[in-house]
């Protein structure tokens, strides 16, 4: 029996979590109402951003496109924009009949009347989670019936948890009693700044409660589909912005319309946040188009349909606080990086080097870096050990260097043949930069110099 299209969907996203939830086995992690949020719903255990930073992984969040398609390859205020012609999750679903409201946080340009969205009510570039919960109280208290109005796509977004996490702000956790995991050196440093985000993640989860109970109160369970995540993952060393599952590994959790008689599950195939515009087009009624969007829907793994064995994602990083071109191909049980410029092997944006798990972590992620990397997930799933020269990985590295280098072509990617250019510098009237227009089957131009004239 086929599933009724059309129901209202929810977004609730926030910076820099990664899955640092009990749900995701951080058992001592202070977030009991996303815990019984998840005992009632799909939970992702494999999904993956495109990019281990902020801009880029939430352009492609709501684009369907890998950072070099859609543009966003660095962070919107240091001038990266949407390349002309790219759509965002709700210009696509506004011609099936959704009206769309951003509420809070985004950060895919600084102004964000011009996503694409109907309304953008409590207008914020960096809300913190009180804020975005009153405002979304607010506008869902004038909501009308669901038979008086469209089908509702709304995005709530919060700041939290980006760092920093000031006492002054959050009220820390015990460190004798925090979940360290096996990627960071378990010390007292360490243990002070997760004792920290701990106390953030408190706050949000606070407000995610609130926010949950708004949401179950203004819309019909029956017809409503709530979807959580985060942009990518946490801010700790070998975490944000890398490519190892720490940096782009994120919760995902989706709730379905209790008129699906879907039980609550978990997956375990590997899925990206490419794959939310396919998911949200199918629920509207339409199809994807396979040959544009880089995802794939959802909506066979939502509904315990056979998966697709398999898959191969793809992820990337280009600017942080600095070029730091790399991109990788990721499979259930592999992972291989390629790093396009010589380096340290961790490259630590601002936030990362001055933190108090830096103080004490010494210097060897200075060391210089490989030029490829390979993890086997299967006896290292935290990807600390480098396998790329053993000789019975071999095979293993030529075919992910293989689809990666046929990903690139196929994107359009120039970046193992020419450095990518910086965003052009911008002032506040941009009408008379070049734009570069791919069309919706072709990738982006190579020229360079036309990256960072995008939708303004």
């Amino acid at each position: 029996m086929p599933l009724p299209t059309h129901p209202d969907v929810v977004l609730i996203h926030c910076h820099d979590l990664g899955r640092w939830l009990p749900t995701y086995g951080m058992p001592h992690v202070p977030a009991p109402n996303i815990t019984r949020f998840a005992v009632d719903s799909i939970v992702f255990e494999n999904a993956h951003s495109s990019s281990p930073l902020c801009s880029p992984a939430r352009a492609s969040l709501f684009t369907g496109l890998s950072p070099y398609r859609n543009g966003v390859q660095g962070l919107v205020h240091n001038a990266w924009r949407y390349r002309e012609g790219v759509m965002t999750a709700p210009e696509r679903l506004r011609p099936l009949g959704y009206h769309s409201a951003l509420i809070g946080l985004q950060h895919e340009n600084v102004d964000p009347t011009v996503l694409g969205f109907d309304e953008c009510p409590g207008l914020g570039f960096l809300p913190r989670t009180n804020q975005v919960v009153e405002a979304t109280e607010r506008w869902l208290g004038q909501l009308p019936d669901r038979s008086e109005r469209k089908p509702v796509f709304l995005t709530v977004g919060t700041w939290e948890v980006h760092r920093p996490w000031g006492p002054e702000d959050y009220k820390p956790a015990d460190p004798s009693k925090v979940d360290v995991p096996e990627f960071l050196p378990d010390n007292d440093h360490t243990r002070r700044d997760i004792a920290a985000f701990n106390g953030a993640i408190a706050q949000f989860d606070a407000g995610f409660g609130r926010l949950l109970a708004a949401v179950d109160a203004a819309f019909d369970r029956e017809n409503t589909m709530v979807v959580f995540t985060t942009d990518h993952g946490v801010a700790f060393p070998r975490a944000k912005s890398t490519l190892y599952d720490a940096g782009t590994g994120v919760s995902l959790i989706v709730r379905p319309p209790s008129s699906w008689n879907v039980s609550p599950h978990r997956v375990k195939e590997l899925t990206s946040h490419m794959d939310l515009v396919p998911t949200l087009l199918e629920l509207a009624g339409a199809a994807p188009d396979s040959e544009e969007l880089e995802g794939e829907s959802l909506m066979p793994l939502l509904t315990q349909q056979a998966a697709k064995q398999g898959r191969v994602i793809f992820t990337s990083k280009s600017f942080h606080d600095t070029y730091d071109p790399k991109r990788a191909a990721r499979s259930a049980d592999y992972v291989y990086i390629r790093n396009y410029e010589p380096g340290p092997k961790l490259q630590l944006a601002i936030d990362l080097e001055t933190s108090d798990t830096r103080q004490g972590m010494g210097d060897a992620h200075l060391e210089s870096r490989e030029p490829e990397e390979l993890y086997d997930r299967r006896a290292d799933p935290s990807e600390l050990v480098n396998v790329i020269s053993n000789t019975e990985y071999q095979h293993v590295r030529s075919q992910h260097s293989a689809l990666l280098d046929k990903w690139l072509e196929k994107t359009g990617d120039p970046v193992a043949h020419m450095p990518i250019a910086s965003a052009p510098a911008r002032s506040r009237h941009v009408d008379d930069l070049p734009a570069a227009s791919p069309t919706d089957s072709q990738p982006a131009p190579v020229n360079e110099t036309q990256v960072g004239a995008m939708r303004t």
